[in-house]
């Protein structure tokens, strides 16, 4: 082994105020273009989030079709000096086949970002196969040689795989001193995103957590109205998403819950739930567990909406898949003709058909909840066309 593999780090320090803003559903001009940042809405959101004392921002090469961190260079490293924030970012594994790539992605988003250091940085969605690639690109050495070049401060991985290959990636590699999972409570026994099992791994081997899909893509936010009304009988004043936020918030270790804010609404408010924050009591996880019972017997796609699939070119006949699935779920409660309506209107503007997929399954490769996405695609083209 590497000897500067060989000592554990501490786990980074855990801010006072848990909520973290991901700049991943950033608000937009044109609904039907991710590049589309809306910055006169964003700026006063970033103004707020930091106003009421919290720091930590995460971006990503491949957000918003990769001008999300442009935005944060504009609303937040240029209007802030440093001790003001803490800057994520990720390097796209997945998208990278060589070391001179993935060298100038890295100095790329130090030039987008505009950014003297990065606090925190990931390598972005590893798997199994993307670990694969990153030992055959020495990414690993390479991120240290730029943490001890005062680039990166701390140094981890975001990941969607199993609780075995997290094992074996933290087993290998203990310099790493944080992992972001995906964590709700919805997730939370699921046998493909194995969240508890994820977590309960690095808690082993005594690693930070960052959560992300804490509320599953606004999923966990609009709740059947069974689950809704049993979760008001409990606490009236709560709202769904503060359940979800409160849920990956009370585990052990968790460094910051990130939360993909697209409003101002949706930041104030989880501002203020995060503010007072007070773990969930055994009574009220055994609630969720309930709630989650009743969501698995409506749930049929579980996208979360993070658009990995077409962001890149991943999807080269540009179907919105996000968007057909969120359609396709919405039919249990939303009205057909309008849903039908939706679907047109998205055509109209220059989206393919669900019908025109190929089945390259390259968006599959990369989707985080492992969704058979062809096999989906059919049944959305059945419905809607």
């Amino acid at each position: 082994m590497n000897s500067q593999h060989s000592q554990q780090p501490q786990m980074p320090f855990i801010p006072a105020k848990k909520l973290g803003f991901g700049l991943m559903r950033l608000p937009l001009t044109d609904p039907s273009n991710q590049r589309s940042i809306d910055m006169e809405q964003f700026a006063p959101m970033a103004d707020t989030f930091i106003e009421r004392g919290f720091t930590y921002f995460d971006t990503a090469y491949m957000y918003h079709d990769s001008v999300s961190e442009n935005a944060a260079c504009e609303q937040i490293v240029g209007r802030y000096p440093h001790d003001r924030y803490t800057m994520a970012d990720k390097l796209p594994i997945m998208s990278i086949s060589t070391v001179e790539q993935q060298s100038a992605i890295f100095e790329d988003q130090f030039r987008k970002t505009g950014i003297d250091y990065f606090d925190y940085y990931l390598i972005h969605a590893l798997s199994r196969s993307g670990y694969e690639t990153a030992k055959r690109l020495g990414t690993f050495d390479y991120l240290l040689q730029k943490k001890s070049e005062g680039k990166i401060r701390h140094l981890g991985f975001s990941f969607h795989d199993t609780a075995e290959v997290l094992d074996m990636i933290l087993t290998e590699h203990p310099e790493v001193e944080f992992v972001q999972l995906q964590i709700n409570y919805l997730d939370w026994e699921s046998e493909k995103v194995q969240s508890r099992l994820c977590h309960e791994c690095a808690v082993r081997h005594n690693k930070a957590v960052i959560v992300m899909e804490p509320v599953k893509g606004g999923k966990l936010a609009n709740l059947p109205a069974e689950a809704e009304e049993y979760l008001r009988g409990i606490h009236p004043d709560w709202t769904m998403a503060e359940w979800a936020l409160k849920f990956a918030a009370s585990l052990d270790n968790v460094l910051v819950v990130l939360s993909g804010m697209s409003n101002m609404d949706q930041l104030k408010e989880n501002t203020e739930m995060m503010s007072d924050f007070h773990p969930l009591t055994t009574e009220e996880i055994e609630a969720l567990n309930h709630v989650r019972d009743i969501i698995n017997r409506n749930n049929e796609i579980p996208c979360t909406g993070c658009h990995y699939c077409v962001d890149a070119d991943h999807c080269p006949e540009h179907i919105a898949i996000p968007d057909y699935f969120n359609l396709y779920n919405n039919r249990i409660t939303g009205s057909s003709s309008a849903l039908k309506s939706q679907y047109d209107s998205l055509i109209a503007n220059g989206a393919a058909k669900a019908s025109e997929c190929i089945e390259c399954r390259s968006c599959e490769e990369i989707c985080p909840q492992h969704i058979p996405v062809t096999q989906w695609l059919k049944k959305v083209a059945a419905t809607f066309e």
